[in-house]
Order: structure tokens, then sequence, then C-alpha cells
């Protein structure tokens, strides 16, 4: 039987619900998101404290990913829309992939960003970090402040709807530090989230073991810790009955250089 974790009910890093805590941005304006507008005291704000609080904790051989909500649905759905009015996505030959000496259209809109001069290579292609926009620089520091860790680039994924997908990959690009994990940001439709083990993938696998299945909800932060991307391969397939889009965020840290 596959593991399958979803989120029931809806807890953030502080331990708190949607019943326990007022909305992070009291009484936003619509107009307000729609401007693109960031507001700096919610920066104080309970969802920042240190990652001592308590996360869902997912776990299997050589997997090991933390996962809870970072926004809630009000601020979750603002930073959605103001990504969609800045982030600029890539054309032409960077939306191609290379597999096995094959050429693929990438099926899902991606862009990159980060501090200057990082560029971050896979699957043939080679990506440079446009600058920070104020609402990916907001979430990464929300993201920092919730773990801990601090990030230098991120790689954005939009999915229009469930034929958008990705396929089975590990993280495991040599200019990225292994001691960091990756940190994945879901914002939009709800996406089921397939890890799979390497020993296990194929007709020809070496071993039996279940999969392990998530639902990454709206606002929600997913924690890829070592050893994750050495073990396991992870997905997110299609589904025709997801009918909106995600966006979603991988925060990682590059090494300068490629140097470990």
């Amino acid at each position: 039987m596959d593991t399958f974790v979803s989120q029931t009910r809806k807890r953030y890093i502080d331990g708190t619900t949607d019943e326990q805590r007022e909305p992070v941005w009291k009484k936003f304006k619509e107009e307000e998101c729609n401007q693109g507008i960031v507001k700096e005291d919610v920066k104080e704000d309970a969802y920042l404290t240190e990652f001592s609080q308590p996360w869902q904790k997912i776990e299997a051989e050589g997997l090991d990913c933390d996962y809870a909500l970072l926004f809630p649905k009000e601020e979750a759905d603002c930073l959605y829309t103001q990504l969609e009015e800045e982030v600029v996505y890539l054309t032409g030959d960077k939306t191609k992939i290379q597999v096995f000496g094959k050429v693929y259209n990438v099926p899902r809109k991606q862009a990159t960003c980060g501090d200057a001069g990082l560029t971050y290579n896979y699957s043939g292609v080679s990506l440079q970090a446009s600058p920070w926009t104020p609402t990916l620089e907001y979430i990464r520091d929300a993201v920092t402040k919730a773990t801990g860790q601090t990030f230098n680039f991120v790689l954005i994924n939009r999915y229009k709807d469930g034929h958008d997908h990705m396929g089975e990959h590990r993280d495991d690009e040599r200019e990225l530090d292994p001691l960091c994990p990756i940190a994945s940001v879901s914002l939009g439709a709800v996406r089921d989230f397939v890890f799979r083990h390497r020993e296990s993938r194929g007709k020809q696998c070496r071993r039996q073991i279940n999969p392990v299945k998530l639902e990454l909800a709206h606002g929600s932060l997913l924690l890829m810790n070592s050893p994750t991307n050495t073990h396991w391969y992870h997905s997110l397939p299609a589904r025709k009955r997801v009918l909106t889009p995600r966006i979603n965020l991988t925060f990682r840290r590059i090494l300068q250089d490629g140097k470990k």
C-alpha cells in the first residue's frame, strides 16, 4: 500500500489553527493586493518564528522531509496574485530540456531568480538567475525565518492546470549545497506530490519500496532534507481533474563556482 499523507486540518508552523489565530494581514484590502503592496509589519508575526515549532515529519528509508502551512489563505491568495504580476517566464530554447539525448518541451512554465551571477544547470539547460522580485524576496525571507536556512536562488514552476506536470527526477546537481535542504512553497491548486525510491523504479526494480505520496496545500512549505534527494526521486503527476493553476517555488542554495 502506498504511503499517503494529506493535510486534513490547517495547522501553521507556530502550532496554531485558523480558529486560533487572526489573519496575518488584518483586514487586507483587495486593492492593496492588486497593487503588490507587502506590509512590513507582518514580518514580526507568529509564522515567522524559529524552526523550533512543530512540523509534520515525513520519513521513510533515506527520506527526511518536514511539512507545514507557512501562509494563511488570505496571504497566500495575495502572494499568488502578486507573483502572477511580477514573474516573467522563460521562452524559446530555455523551455526545452534534453533527456537521454532527446529534446523535449517542458510541460509547464518556468523562471529563475536569485543573487547576481548565479547559474543553475540541469537536463542540458543553463539558466541564469534574474533579479529577485519584491514578492519572491518576501517569501524567501519568510522561509528563512521559519527554517533557519538561507537561500540564494529560486526555481519557479507554473502549472496552468492538471495537464501540466513534472516527471520523476532528483535535485542532485553539483552546484547545489548538499548541506542545505530544498524548500518548496506551494501556491494555488492542491496537487499530488510523489516520492519514489531509486531502487524501486521501473520494471526491473531491485526492491519493493512503497512510494510516498503527499498533497501540497495552498500556502504550504515542504522541506526536503538530506539525504532525500540522494535516494528518492520526486514528481508532480498529471491530474486531469485539477482545473486551476499552481505556482511552486523551490528555494535552493547554490555554491559559487559549483564548489563543494
